[in-house]
């Protein structure tokens, strides 16, 4: 029985061992065979060309990739540099992105617009319902609204989101600024109309009246050319101060800044003006430390501001009245005031008087063009300096500017 077992053993033992090196030289010569194949070679050659069509598109997607990356930091900063606000929002109405225009426009104190619904972030019911019409119908729409609360023109244009389906975008434009360029524009052209009117009726009721035999009477066409002449005076000085006005603003009129005492500015002014306060019965007075630290100033500039200041207290002044000119230091200027004993002016007139052709009584203000305050406030500001008024109606005026130190 062992010895049957053993065979069998050996007999398992050597089959095992046939096996085992008939399979190994089967892998040998596959070995061979596959190493001086013509197929392998093929199957090696279309794989490399997979592999090198693999990298190229590989290579074209970074590309690709890269561009769009730079695309999408251009628009994002682009965006953030926008003035106008930029929201989008989901079809359900949820603020998904805002930009920071947006953000300064509605976020007020809170921490930011998204995640907000479109209500919540807008707020004001006229711009809610703007975006809604877009919503609902899918099409753009546009309106023009007034925030009276915040003295504000904003509009906002809803449109649909194509890349999101009931999703919106909205644009809001702040157009305050541009409202109130075009009132001052408006009222410009109605004050100019205005101031042209009535020199340029009377010059034609004067010429009339000479042209129908005022001729024929030497005393009565005299007077009559007098008044042309006034008449005349008073459309060249308008158009005068209109052409300074306008280069102050445009910048044209060149400062020649030097260092000035205080006290020849308030002297040099007063000494023009002192025969015309005289003949209107009132007395100009100038109190001038003169250790005050010198100004930067145009001495003919300034001079002109103290003309109109002093020439628009005399102006609203009775006979026995008085203006005084004074300076004294500030912190690092010099503050010049020009004060009158006159009418004063109205509360609510103060804030606009240094508007183009504004003025506070236009029947008590009689000749004059109501750019001289105008003309003297971009002169102050052309200095560096700031210009202003205080008033109590009945009890006179004083108007203040200041001029900043010359650094020794």
């Amino acid at each position: 029985m062992l010895v049957v077992s053993l065979v069998i053993a050996l007999t398992l033992a050597g089959w095992i061992a046939w096996r085992y090196f008939r399979l190994r030289r089967a892998v040998r010569r596959l070995t061979n065979q596959l190493k001086h194949s013509e197929d392998l070679t093929e199957i090696s050659e279309e794989l490399g060309g997979a592999v090198s069509a693999f990298n190229f598109r590989l290579s074209t997607l970074n590309l690709k990739l890269s561009t769009l990356t730079a695309e999408q930091a251009r628009l994002s900063t682009i965006l953030d540099q926008l003035t106008d606000g930029v929201l989008i929002a989901d079809a359900e109405g949820y603020v998904q992105f805002a930009n920071p225009a947006a953000e300064r426009m509605f976020a007020y104190n809170r921490a930011g617009l998204t995640g907000l619904s479109v209500t919540e972030a807008l707020r004001y019911h006229q711009l809610v319902e703007t975006w809604r019409k877009c919503h609902q119908s899918g099409v753009m729409h546009s309106e023009t609204v007034e925030i009276p609360t915040r003295r504000q023109f904003l509009q906002i244009v809803a449109m649909p989101d194509k890349h999101s389906p009931g999703g919106s975008l909205l644009l809001v434009q702040d157009l305050t600024r541009l409202r109130r360029l075009e009132t001052v524009r408006r009222d410009f052209i109605s004050n100019i109309s205005h101031e042209l009117r009535t020199p340029l009726a009377s010059l034609r009721a004067l010429t009339e009246t000479l042209q129908d035999g005022a001729l024929d009477d030497p005393p009565a066409a005299r007077r009559f050319l007098q008044r042309m002449s006034t008449e005349v005076d008073a459309l060249t000085q308008m158009a005068q101060e209109l052409l300074d006005l306008s280069r102050i603003e445009s910048g044209q009129v060149s400062l020649d800044l030097r260092r000035t005492a205080p006290g020849q500015l308030l002297q040099s002014a007063a000494d023009r003006m002192r025969m015309q306060a005289e003949r209107a019965g009132l007395s100009l007075h100038v109190e001038c430390n003169p250790n005050l630290p010198a100004v930067k100033a145009d001495p003919p500039r300034v001079e002109q501001v103290l003309v109109n200041l002093i020439h628009n207290g005399i102006k609203f002044t009775d006979p026995g009245g008085e203006v005084r000119l004074s300076a004294a230091a500030g912190d690092g200027n010099v503050v010049f005031a020009v004060k009158d004993s006159g009418a004063g002016i109205p509360s609510d007139d103060l804030p606009r008087i240094f508007e183009r052709f504004y003025k506070a009584d236009r029947a008590r203000s009689g000749g004059g063009t109501g750019l001289g305050l105008s003309i003297a406030r971009h002169l102050v500001e052309a200095h560096g300096g700031r210009i202003w008024a205080e008033s109590e109606e009945g009890r006179g005026s004083t108007f203040y500017f200041s001029l900043p130190v010359e650094d020794e």
